[in-house]
């Protein structure tokens, strides 16, 4: 099985392989443009963002799965919280979604984010780390490193695999 990935992001890269590890597949790893903003600011732009990724990586990539995943936030009533979502795209069938962990961002995270910040580098200073985004992740800094990115990627893999293996045997013509 050849399964193309629409991002370089080792986080997403390690996700999807975490996912598949009893099966003879073929990872490949595109620079696929999300086609919304750097910092989606909704679930809707962020799942839009997501099923962008994985049906472009399936047509550029010409294999039998493309999976977008794709990190945002969603203004809520209690504040602005980091949210998550993957889309696995097949040729036979409509993109399935799926959306994994949030947290609330503290409020000086989140003045940033609603002046054009992108959550990426604004984690970084705030950790005083380098690239944050690939590795722990927000939600590594926020939960103390009890969830990672990887981890918070490869649940929401897991959903989108359990949902495409389903489909493909429970929904057949």
């Amino acid at each position: 099985m050849k399964i193309i990935i629409g991002s370089k992001n080792l986080a997403k890269i390690t996700a999807v392989k975490n996912c598949f590890p009893n099966q003879e597949a073929e990872f490949i790893a595109m620079d696929i443009p999300s086609g919304v903003n750097a910092q989606p600011f909704s679930d809707q732009e962020t799942i839009l963002g997501a099923v962008n990724r994985a049906v472009e990586a399936l047509n550029q990539g010409n294999g039998e799965i493309g999976i977008g995943l794709e990190g945002g936030v969603q203004e809520t009533s209690q504040g602005l919280m980091i949210c998550n979502w993957g889309a696995l795209a097949s040729k036979d069938m409509a993109p399935i979604i799926a959306g994994g962990a949030r947290v609330l961002l503290p409020e000086e995270i989140a003045v940033r984010l609603r002046a054009g910040d992108e959550l990426g580098p604004v984690m970084d200073d705030y950790a005083n780390m380098k690239n944050v985004r690939k590795h722990e992740g927000a939600i590594g800094i926020f939960t103390n490193g009890l969830v990672n990115r990887v981890e918070m990627f490869t649940h929401v893999m897991n959903l989108l695999i359990g949902q495409y293996t389903y489909q493909k045997t429970h929904l057949k013509d």
